[in-house]
Parts: structure tokens; C-alpha cells; sequence
């Protein structure tokens, strides 16, 4: 009680001195992901996104220097999947890298003989477990993804930092009381065998094909399209997009459904 009653002082705290200015903030909410939130919704997206700036430190590589516009933008897109929750879900890690774009990462792979070979791979983001979150400003810039597309490397990676609460990455995340975590495994182990066998047959698959990977980036693309492409998920995997729904709490498919009623009312 005293550690919570603590917390929300410092929160209130933050928030009357630092709160995101109103020119940055302005900006930064203009993105896709925020499109249809109602007032009370943004009210938070900018409460959460302040506190995110406070608690994390960002870093740029490569001589990028970092306004606090590129900062927002990022923070914005990471308070999207802990809308409905709270920030403490990101606790246990401070850092935000951020490298100009694509960046090399070193890992190692076994053959089909058992020789482990050191590989390198290009990646637009990563997440480490206790770790920081990597990301390329290139694609996690506002612009760098139209509305309606199902990528976003920010909503990705956080996704993995969720996964990563109560262990290393799993597609498994800490669920909450009234979930049913049978349910849970059943549900997702059923998606994701779908989408391998649409990626491995040749078919056009709903989801990124990266998420047949394994069930830990799977549960990462999935994720990125219930934020991006809601109606997608929600008629391609019903299913999942109810349980993703319920452990996100909110439901960006009847949010959109909201706007598009306005925009034509």
C-alpha cells in the first residue's frame, strides 16, 4: 500500500513538471497508431508517454542526435500496447538505443551437421531481456509506415519486453486473473500452426510470415497487426484477436469502427 501510494505521488509529480510540451506532443500524437482514441484515451496516451520519457534513457548511435520530437514519437508508439494496463509493465529495464536504421546483430546458428556458425543479421529492432530496447529511427519514424500497414517495429518490440515479464520470450506473457491460461496456449499454439502451414504451403498468409518463426514472434506480429490492422486479425483469427483484446484491454477494431462512424456521421 505505502509503495503504491508512493508511486502515484511520483507519478502526479512527473506529470505537473514534465509533462511533453504541447508543440512535441501535438506532433507526436498525430501518428496512425493513435487514430480514433477518444478524449480520455489520449488524456492517458500522454500520461503514459510522459512517464516513459522520464524512466527511460534514450542513447543514439552512430552520431544520431536525438530531439525530443524522435523521442516522443517513440515513446507514443510504445505507450500504445500498455494503454489499457499500466506502465509499470515495462519495468525492469531503462534504456532506448536508437541506431539511424537497419543495424548488424551477431548470433549463432546450428546446421543441419550440428557445426554452430556465428551469423550476422540485419534488424530494424530488438528487444533484451533486463535489457534495452533497440530500435532503427528509419522504421520507427512516424512516416515510416502509411497507415494500414501492419508493420511497426516499436508495437513489435515492446511486445517481446511483455513477453519477456516473466521470462525469456515465449508467446506466453504474464496473463492476467480473469484469463484462462489453457485457453491462452491452446488459442495461440492453433494460430500460429495456421499461419505455418499458410507460410509453408504457399499461401497468402494473414499475418507477417515472420511470425512463423517461432511462437515468440508470433506473438510480436501478432500483436503489430491488432494495434495496425485490427479488422485483419479479427476476421482472419477471431480467436486470437479476442485474447489479445483481453490481455491488452482495449479493442482497436471497434475503435476504428468509432472513427469511421464519425468521420462519416
Amino acid at each position: 500500500m505505502i509503495r503504491q501510494t508512493l508511486r502515484r505521488w511520483w507519478r502526479r509529480r512527473i506529470l505537473r513538471r514534465h509533462a511533453i510540451p504541447d508543440p512535441v506532443w501535438n506532433a507526436a500524437s498525430r501518428h496512425p497508431l493513435t487514430a480514433g482514441l477518444d478524449a480520455a484515451e489520449r488524456a492517458r496516451l500522454r500520461a503514459w508517454a510522459t512517464l516513459f520519457l522520464r524512466d527511460k534513457q534514450f542513447h543514439g548511435t552512430h552520431d544520431l542526435a536525438l530531439t525530443d520530437a524522435m523521442r516522443a514519437t517513440i515513446a507514443v508508439q510504445a505507450s500504445i500496447p500498455i494503454l489499457g494496463l499500466d506502465p509499470d509493465y515495462y519495468d525492469g529495464w531503462s534504456s532506448v538505443i536508437i541506431y539511424p536504421g537497419a543495424f548488424l546483430a551477431r548470433r549463432e546458428e546450428r546446421d543441419a551437421a550440428g557445426v554452430i556458425h556465428q551469423v550476422r543479421h540485419a534488424l530494424t529492432g530488438e528487444a533484451w531481456q533486463h535489457g534495452p530496447l533497440i530500435l532503427s529511427w528509419e522504421d520507427a519514424r512516424a512516416d515510416a509506415r502509411p497507415e494500414g500497414t501492419a508493420s511497426n517495429v516499436v508495437i513489435h518490440e515492446c511486445a517481446h519486453k511483455l513477453d519477456m515479464l516473466n521470462g525469456a520470450a515465449n508467446g506466453c506473457p504474464s496473463l492476467h486473473e480473469d484469463m484462462d491460461p489453457h485457453t491462452w496456449t491452446e488459442v495461440l499454439s492453433r494460430s500460429y500452426d495456421a499461419l505455418c502451414r499458410e507460410v509453408s504451403g504457399g499461401m497468402p498468409p494473414a499475418l507477417d510470415p515472420y511470425g512463423a518463426e517461432n511462437p515468440a514472434e508470433f506473438f510480436a506480429v501478432a500483436s503489430e497487426t491488432f494495434f495496425t490492422q485490427p479488422h485483419i486479425l479479427r476476421d482472419g483469427y477471431p480467436d486470437l484477436y479476442r485474447q489479445l483484446r483481453s490481455f491488452y484491454r482495449q479493442d482497436p477494431a471497434a475503435r476504428r469502427e468509432r472513427r469511421n462512424d464519425h468521420t462519416e456521421g
